[in-house]
């Protein structure tokens, strides 16, 4: 198969990258090997497959990666996909260090793609995890004060009720978990999600 078209909005990406811009060029070199279609997302050169998502090629501090979007789901045989956070269902990440240790897993980083290809054209998707969501005492205690916001909060999407607690939670301080609660109150009343 030929390789697949290079998109001018990536070239001037790296053309204006300042760090991981030989790692991210061979990288793109390696995925445009693939039956895919490259665009930009998110600010970063992005492959996907009649409109779904592939993988992206993210540069971080430490390392630059090549993230599927449905890593959960590709076997992964050498153990080499990352699994970013716990909160992280789906996507998984191949992190590189160096130019060497992606040419060094280049015919790796090519069975990938076209396995996840081959997932996005099954239509196959991450089954969402059911987790009990562990509420804050601060959250409860104010449910018990107003309990019009812990009706508001329970009509709202599992999603939207996830990320006020993910934030709550991520306060160490009781009297911060206190303050976001407080400053979230009106926003859950109107049934908007933490970012809304």
């Amino acid at each position: 198969m030929a390789n697949s078209e290079r998109n001018p909005k990536v070239d001037d990406y790296l053309r204006k990258a300042d760090k991981w811009k030989t790692e991210m060029e061979k990288l793109r070199a390696i995925v445009l090997t693939c039956p895919v279609e490259e665009e930009v997302k998110w600010g970063k050169p992005c492959y996907t497959v009649a409109g779904k998502n592939i993988c992206i090629i993210q540069p971080f501090k430490e390392y630059v990666a090549l993230m599927f979007f449905k890593g959960a789901l590709l076997p992964d045989p050498h153990g080499v996909l990352i699994q970013m956070t716990e909160n992280v269902q789906a996507a998984r990440q191949l992190r590189f260090t160096s130019l060497g240790e992606i040419v060094e897993a280049e015919s790796i980083l090519k069975a990938y793609v076209h396995e996840a290809v081959e997932v996005e054209k099954a239509g196959l998707n991450v089954p969402a995890e059911k987790k009990e969501l562990a509420l804050p005492e601060e959250l409860q205690h104010k449910f018990a004060e107003l309990p019009e916001l812990q009706t508001a909060f329970e009509a709202l999407t599992p999603g939207r009720q996830r990320a006020y607690v993910l934030y709550f939670t991520g306060a160490k301080q009781a009297k911060t978990r206190v303050a976001r609660v407080e400053k979230y109150v009106k926003k859950i009343l109107d049934g908007k999600g933490l970012n809304e």
